[in-house]
């Protein structure tokens, strides 16, 4: 069925820039939403930013409205996020998973049945 593959998380201090990417293979996307959520060690796995891959709507949690950005490539089937401003309580593993999109809440982990492996962000002080 569906893969998500995510990439581009690495060290940045604190105030600086990273841009994740998550890429959509083995089943059409397009009716779903894909969401990129964390996990910090000790902590529960929280939602980070959301998109809706037809119409592109986006959701965006408190913590990061204004820093970071969720958007998408359909010709890449890619759906990425751009994280400005980083602050070390950003850092985490950060997850890519897609849900069906109709009807779904799209900040909690169970409307998402596809994840990706996650990629490490970490921000220095």
């Amino acid at each position: 069925q569906g893969q998500l593959v995510e990439s581009g998380g690495g060290l940045v201090q604190a105030g600086g820039s990273l841009r994740l990417s998550c890429a959509a293979s083995g089943r059409t996307f397009s009716t779903y939403v894909l969401g990129w959520f964390r996990q910090a060690p000790g902590k529960e796995r929280e939602f980070v930013a959301a998109i809706r891959w037809s119409g592109g709507n986006t959701y965006y949690a408190d913590s990061v409205k204004g820093r970071f950005t969720i958007s998408r490539d359909n010709a890449k089937n890619t759906v990425y996020l751009q994280m400005n401003s980083l602050k070390p309580e950003d850092t985490a593993v950060y997850y890519c998973g897609a849900g069906v999109g109709w009807g779904m809440v799209v900040g909690i982990m169970g409307s998402y049945a596809y994840w990706g492996q996650g990629t490490q962000v970490t921000v220095s002080s």
